[in-house]
């Protein structure tokens, strides 16, 4: 089976929820990406920690056959922590602190024996970063970039050059307008696909993802659970589980693609279930299948037979 590269944050996150508050939970885009691509293939992490990151946190990752190889951990200070508070609804959150800390100087150095891996995931950091990534890999088959405003805002032109080099771009419906500044998000989708990559993602939280390839395009919807107590990482992980499938299937065509953004929603909605990547990381490959065919029942209205009526 392929393999897939994950470069990105591993953190600590406080949330202070509607249900409570949650000290150092484990975070990151790199982990939730890592751990919902888990369910399908092998991943490769590359990152950094400090001298407080437990070995139990390292084992979660080694036991969902995450290779930690090309994690660092930086005896010089602590990990990454953001802590957020969330509103009642949990539409939104407002940062109470971020501390960097040893991923200020986060300069990643993809291991030797990573560097042929076909499937790169770039998480969401420096867009000079995500280009040095990707000098050191080897002709990789599909390379996935996610970003976020703050770089769009003040490293555009770092981005822009990184983002000739991309394949597929994932990003939410408010980056995908202000990147391109085009209000409609199908004309949005198109002057991106014109920066660089062929295929977009664009993310639109609780209403779903929809999929541009060249003139065609694809529409699925967010499972719609109940069950919501933290929308942290959900995003993350659905670019994982997304890269994750195509990655078990080793096949680009639209077909696959569509699917692979149904099973990264899936995987999404068990993330927002549990706090953290707790129920991100107990979920069992029988439950996705489920989730999964739910989804299909969900979007499901016509036969071929009805529909010609």
């Amino acid at each position: 089976m392929s393999s897939m590269l994950v470069v990105g944050s591993v953190a600590f996150d406080t949330l202070h929820m509607p249900s409570g508050s949650f000290e150092k939970v484990l975070g990151g885009s790199a982990t939730y990406a890592s751990l919902a691509a888990s369910h399908f293939a092998p991943v490769r992490l590359v990152g950094v920690v400090g001298r407080d990151y437990p070995e139990s946190a390292i084992q979660r990752f080694r036991d969902h056959g995450v290779d930690t190889g090309g994690l660092e951990v930086d005896n010089s200070g602590d990990t990454f922590h953001w802590e957020g508070r969330y509103s009642e609804d949990l539409s939104s959150r407002t940062s109470l602190r971020t501390d960097l800390n040893v991923f200020a100087s986060f300069n990643p150095k993809i291991p030797q024996a990573f560097r042929d891996t076909p499937y790169v995931l770039l998480g969401n950091i420096h867009p000079a970063l995500q280009l040095e990534v990707l000098r050191q890999v080897v002709k990789p088959k599909l390379v996935v970039a996610d970003t976020m405003n703050f770089w769009i805002g003040g490293e555009r032109a770092a981005l822009v050059k990184t983002l000739a080099e991309v394949d597929l771009l994932v990003v939410n419906d408010e980056e995908a307008r202000q990147l391109s500044g085009v209000n409609n998000l199908v004309n949005a989708a198109r002057a991106l696909m014109a920066l660089g990559p062929r295929i977009i993602v664009i993310k639109k939280g609780e209403h779903g993802a929809v999929l541009f390839e060249g003139d065609k395009i694809f529409s699925a919807p967010a499972y719609p659970t109940g069950d919501v107590v933290d929308p942290t990482g959900a995003g993350d992980t659905f670019a994982g589980g997304m890269l994750g499938y195509l990655v078990s299937q080793d096949d680009l065509h639209n077909g696959t693609l569509r699917r692979a953004v149904v099973y990264g929603s899936a995987l999404a909605s068990f993330c927002v279930e549990g706090i953290g990547t707790d129920r991100l990381a107990a979920v069992e490959r029988g439950e996705i299948a489920a989730r999964y065919s739910a989804f299909r029942s969900l979007v499901h209205f016509a036969s071929e037979e009805e529909a010609a009526r």
